[in-house]
């Protein structure tokens, strides 16, 4: 999978002016000519996955933990969106917008034209299958940022796409289900991969997709029971060293559910370079003290807490996320000066050890360490919040928590907990074993406590002011659709709050 084929924009014949001229290109392909070979079929499918680098998934999508309080980021529009500052011309929300479509575009063009391509029956049912797979995740931002789009299945032309008024969010939402339900049942898509396939859609990415979008929708019974049933299929499990998840070496380990497959030269991304020089995502403060102690309680209540030496006696998982001064790190003690922003660094997402110096400086746009979409802790923790909400407390809830305490060397959660308790222990949980991978933004959203804590100044670790948020609750739950999306189709109706 890391050696993706572009597929080229299929370009209409144009109509013989004289009956003896043939205009059939000799250069290129048509929507004619194309559909040919099983070959072709697959080069249209890889393409299809393609479009994932355009997308809010691409591996910068780690950025959007400075949209809350686990890090800031001081240069380009993600500090425009945390300011309040954003509008319908913010280039971030088009790029977005256009990248769902792009990938639905090559999606709904597979499904259109691969029955006409002769191969093996099986194959091309599994190739249906991760295209529904990759719909439902391209249509997904659209539903869960901008909350209503125009829904389009079928390989329509441009014009008639160019007219079309928004969906409702509900609609959106059939849809993905709809998509994941048929890419995901029977044995159309396999559990797992090996050789150069690895990588696709599997049975289970299809189960923890369905999951997720559960999950967001507040689908408490329905989304633990997707949960389950992925936990059931015994396919993946917890990669024993949480750091090394995030290793070069240990890409595709048995944690890995669905990843973005990158590869130097061709695909290639800058976090080695953005988080070590702060470009990126740099760790806040807050999310430094929300690790526990190591007795398995916050720090204000601990008895092993030491404030004069903060960084000892503390989740394992601190310092396997977070640069902090006086560590080792790429190969030599971490000064307080190294990381100005915030005064802490982001280590996940870069593939520096802390004990071994790099053999040369690293360049941007030359990192080739997969970004993982999907992952089985997260799977354990929506089905630890899923079945909570559903039904309360239960041993199940513990036992799914407890794996990843357990390879954190944390404390067991305690037991008899009421359902409110236990939520702010899921919740907090959440958040330090996702912590940089992009996905707390959304958990406070749908939490309902981004204006809650979106708001107010922005502190380093020295305690100074280096910045200030903005979260209208009126408006910024929701994304504005691009005013240039507007532009080309005054159907569409702009988000409460938003110009068009």
């Amino acid at each position: 999978m890391k050696k993706y084929l572009y597929l080229l924009f299929l370009l209409p014949v144009l109509p013989a002016c004289q009956n003896f001229l043939d205009v059939t290109p000799t250069d290129r392909f048509t929507q004619d000519t194309y559909w040919r070979t099983k070959d072709q079929a697959e080069a249209a499918l890889n393409a299809t996955y393609a479009a994932l680098f355009y997308n809010v998934y691409a591996a910068g999508s780690v950025y959007t933990d400075a949209l809350t309080p686990n890090s800031y980021q001081y240069n380009n529009e993600y500090n425009l969106i945390s300011r309040g500052l954003h509008n319908a011309a913010t280039g971030f929300f088009n790029d977005a917008w256009n990248g769902s479509y792009r990938g639905i575009g090559r999606a709904n063009n597979l499904l259109a034209n691969i029955d006409q391509v002769p191969m093996d029956v099986a194959l091309k049912e599994r190739f249906k299958a991760e295209a529904k797979f990759l719909r439902a995740l391209f249509y997904l931002p659209l539903w869960n940022y901008f909350g209503g789009a125009p829904l389009i299945t079928s390989a329509t032309d441009f014009e008639n796409q160019a007219s079309l008024p928004r969906n409702k969010p509900e609609e959106l939402l059939a849809q993905i289900l709809k998509d994941l339900d048929e890419a995901g049942s029977g044995t159309a898509l396999p559990l797992s991969y090996s050789g150069t396939d690895k990588g696709r859609a599997t049975r289970g990415a299809a189960l923890a997709l369905k999951a997720r979008v559960l999950l967001y929708a507040s689908r408490w019974a329905e989304a633990a029971d997707a949960a389950k049933q992925m936990m059931d299929l015994k396919s993946h499990n917890l990669f024993p060293d949480y750091r090394g998840i995030f290793f070069l070496e240990n890409e595709g380990n048995t944690e890995v559910i669905f990843d973005l497959q990158y590869r130097f030269p061709e695909f290639t991304h800058s976090l080695d370079i953005s988080l070590d020089q702060q470009l990126g995502s740099a760790p806040l403060p807050d999310l430094l003290n929300d690790y526990y102690a190591t007795d398995g309680r916050p720090i204000s209540s601990s008895a092993v807490y030491n404030a004069q030496r903060p960084y000892e006696n503390r989740d394992s998982r601190l310092q396997a996320t977070i640069i902090v001064p006086g560590s080792q790190f790429k190969g030599a003690t971490v000064t307080p000066v190294q990381y100005p922003s915030t005064g802490l660094g982001m280590k996940k997402y870069t593939i520096f050890k802390d004990n071994e110096r790099p053999v040369a400086a690293p360049t941007s746009g030359t990192s080739e360490l997969n970004y993982i979409l999907l992952r089985y802790a997260d799977v354990l923790l929506m089905y630890a919040e899923a079945k909570n909400e559903a039904t309360g407390p239960e041993q199940s809830i513990y036992d799914a928590l407890n794996l990843i305490r357990t390879r954190a060397k944390m404390p067991a959660v305690s037991a008899g907990q009421s359902r409110d308790q236990l939520r702010e222990e899921i919740r907090h949980e959440r958040r330090i074993e996702l912590a940089g991978e992009g996905l707390y933004y959304n958990d406070l959203r749908r939490w309902r406590k981004a204006d809650q804590l979106l708001n107010g100044d922005v502190r380093n670790l020295a305690g100074n002011r280096i910045d200030s948020r903005q979260f209208n609750a009126a408006r910024d739950y929701l994304w504005p659709v691009p005013s240039i999306a507007i532009q080309n189709n005054p159907a569409l109706s702009q988000n409460p709050g938003y110009n068009k």
